[in-house]
C-alpha cells in the first residue's frame, strides 16, 4: 500500500519511489514491484520529455486501490499521533488532505499546494479528490506552507492562518474547512500545540 500511495500521485523512478516509501532496501522494493507488475497493479513506463528514464505507474486496476487506501487511512486516524502530523513530509500532504477532507458531490474545486519546494494539484469533483504532482491550471485556491501548517489551517481555522500563504477564493477555503473531519482527540491536541483557545478555533463555524 505504501507503493500504491506514492504512485497515486503519478509515476516515479525507482530511486524516487525508494525514498518516498522510507528508504526501503533495494531488494525488498524490487521484489514488491515485480509482484505488483505480475498482478497487473503497476507497469513500467517511459517518462515524457523533458524528463527521461523508466518509471513505475499505477494501472487502472492499481488505481482501484485508491478508495480502499483512503478509507483505511481514515480508519487509521483513530490511532494517529499528533507528532506524526507535525513531522509529515511534503510528499504525504496531498493524501493526508484526501484523508481528512470528505468532499460533497456538488463541490467542484481546483486546489494547488506548495510545500517544502514541492507542488501538488488536487481536483475535487463528483465527491472525489484526484491528487497529482505538479501545477494545476486556473486554481481556485492555492495553499503554501509546511504540511502541518496547511493541515492546521483547515482543521483549526482562521486562528492559525499566519502559518501559510493563501491565494484565491476564500469561499473555497471555507468550503474545504466545512468538509474537513478528524477525531476530536486530535483536534484538541492540535489546539494545544498551536496555542489556540477552543472558542477561536470554532469561530469559523459561527
Amino acid at each position: 500500500m505504501l507503493v500504491v500511495r506514492e504512485l497515486s500521485l503519478g509515476p516515479l523512478r525507482f530511486s524516487d519511489l525508494a525514498r518516498s516509501v522510507g528508504g526501503a532496501p533495494t531488494d525488498v522494493l524490487t521484489k514488491r514491484l515485480r509482484e505488483l507488475e505480475a498482478d497487473g497493479i503497476v507497469v513500467r513506463v517511459e517518462l515524457e520529455p523533458p524528463a527521461s528514464g523508466i518509471a513505475y505507474k499505477l494501472t487502472d486496476l492499481g488505481r482501484g486501490l485508491e478508495r480502499p487506501m483512503l478509507e483505511m487511512a481514515r480508519w487509521g486516524l483513530n490511532f494517529q499521533q499528533l507528532s506524526d502530523v507535525i513531522g509529515l513530509p511534503a510528499s504525504s500532504l496531498p493524501n493526508a488532505l484526501r484523508t481528512i477532507i470528505h468532499p460533497s458531490p456538488d463541490l467542484k474545486l481546483a486546489l494547488q499546494l506548495h510545500s517544502d519546494g514541492q507542488a501538488f494539484r488536487l481536483r475535487i469533483e463528483d465527491g472525489w479528490i484526484d491528487a497529482r504532482r505538479g501545477i494545476v491550471e486556473a486554481a481556485d485556491l492555492t495553499l503554501s506552507g509546511p504540511p502541518a501548517a496547511v493541515i492546521a489551517a483547515l482543521v483549526i481555522g482562521n486562528a492559525v492562518e499566519e502559518g501559510i500563504e493563501i491565494e484565491g477564493d476564500r469561499g473555497a477555503l471555507e468550503a474545504l474547512r466545512a468538509l474537513t473531519a478528524v477525531p476530536e482527540r486530535l483536534r484538541e491536541e492540535a489546539l494545544v500545540e498551536f496555542g489556540v483557545e477552543p472558542v477561536a478555533a470554532t469561530a469559523r463555524r459561527a
